[in-house]
C-alpha cells in the first residue's frame, strides 16, 4: 500500500521514489554555473562564485556562500576523475535554510576544434544577464539551426541588433581589436577570464553595439563558452578566415590562462 506522505514519480512508466527537492527542480525556477575541471581546477573560479551569489540574491533575496560551493564541488569530484564538466545548479526550494546546491559531475569536454558556421535567429534570451533555468527559446533554436547544417544560432533583437550565441558569446575582430556586442546577454566566465588576459597582454577590445548589417565589415569572429574558444568561419552568408591572426591569439590566450584551485 502506497504510503501517503511519500513522494512518488514515474519515470518511463517505472515508479520511484523522488526527493521533495525534485519537483522544485523540474520548476526550472533556479540559476547555474558550468565548468570544464581539470586536475581539479577551473580557469575563472572567482567569476563562477561571483556569478552564483549574485543571481541568488536576485533570484531568492540571499547570498550563496562561496566556499561553500567550493567545498560541494570539491565532494562531488572525490572518488571520481579529477578532470570533468561540473555545472552547479541553485535552487529555493519553499522548506529549507538558503539556496540549494545540485552538483553534477560528467566526463570532461575536449575545447572545440572546428570552427563553427552560425545563423542569426531573431529572438532575446529573457533576463540575458542571469543563467537562469528558463532555456527553451535558445534549445529550440539552437536545435532548429542544427538540423539546417549550422552550429550555433546567433541571438538577433527585432531590430538587427546582436547580442550572443544560443549558448555562447560572440566576439569580433576588428583590425587589432576585439569588439564585444553590447546587447542584453550573459556575461559568460570564458568572456570574462578572456577580457582578463587582453587586458594583461595590452589587446584592445572594446564593446559596442553591432548589427547584422554590420558583420560584413569585420575582419574575424568567434565564440565562447565554457567548452572553451572557437573560430567562426561563416554567418549566414557571411564568410569569416577561420585561421584569422587575432583569433588565433585569442585562442592561444585562453589555453594559456591559468587555472584555480578549487
Amino acid at each position: 500500500m502506497t504510503d501517503p506522505s511519500t513522494t512518488f514519480i514515474e519515470i518511463n512508466g517505472r515508479a520511484t521514489e523522488a526527493d521533495p527537492l525534485l519537483f522544485e527542480m523540474l520548476s526550472g525556477a533556479g540559476h547555474f554555473t558550468a565548468m570544464q575541471v581539470r586536475g581539479g581546477r577551473v580557469r575563472g573560479l572567482e567569476f563562477h562564485l561571483n556569478r552564483l551569489d549574485a543571481a541568488s540574491r536576485e533570484l531568492f533575496g540571499v547570498e550563496l556562500d562561496g566556499e561553500l560551493v567550493r567545498g560541494r564541488i570539491r565532494h562531488a569530484l572525490q572518488g571520481g576523475s579529477q578532470d570533468a564538466a561540473v555545472r552547479v545548479y541553485v535552487y529555493d526550494p519553499e522548506a529549507g535554510d538558503g539556496p540549494v546546491t545540485v552538483v553534477t559531475v560528467r566526463p570532461p569536454v575536449p575545447e572545440p576544434g572546428a570552427a563553427r558556421r552560425l545563423r542569426s535567429v531573431a529572438y532575446q534570451r529573457p533576463a540575458a544577464h542571469l543563467k537562469h533555468l528558463g532555456g527553451f527559446g535558445q534549445r529550440y533554436h539552437l536545435r532548429r539551426v542544427q538540423q539546417e547544417g549550422f552550429d550555433e544560432a546567433l541571438l538577433v533583437a527585432p531590430d538587427g541588433a546582436v547580442a550572443e550565441g544560443a549558448v555562447t558569446n560572440i566576439g569580433f575582430v576588428e583590425g587589432g581589436t576585439v569588439v564585444w556586442p553590447d546587447a542584453p546577454a550573459l556575461q559568460g566566465t570564458t568572456m570574462l577570464v578572456l577580457r582578463q588576459e587582453l587586458d594583461r597582454t595590452g589587446i584592445p577590445w572594446t564593446q559596442r553595439p553591432v548589427h547584422t548589417d554590420d558583420l560584413p565589415s569585420f575582419d574575424g569572429a568567434f565564440v565562447a563558452n565554457s567548452q572553451g574558444i572557437a573560430a567562426v568561419s561563416a554567418i549566414d552568408d557571411t564568410p569569416y578566415p577561420a585561421d584569422a591572426e587575432l583569433v588565433r591569439t585569442v585562442r592561444s590566450l585562453y589555453r594559456d590562462a591559468p587555472w584555480d584551485e578549487i
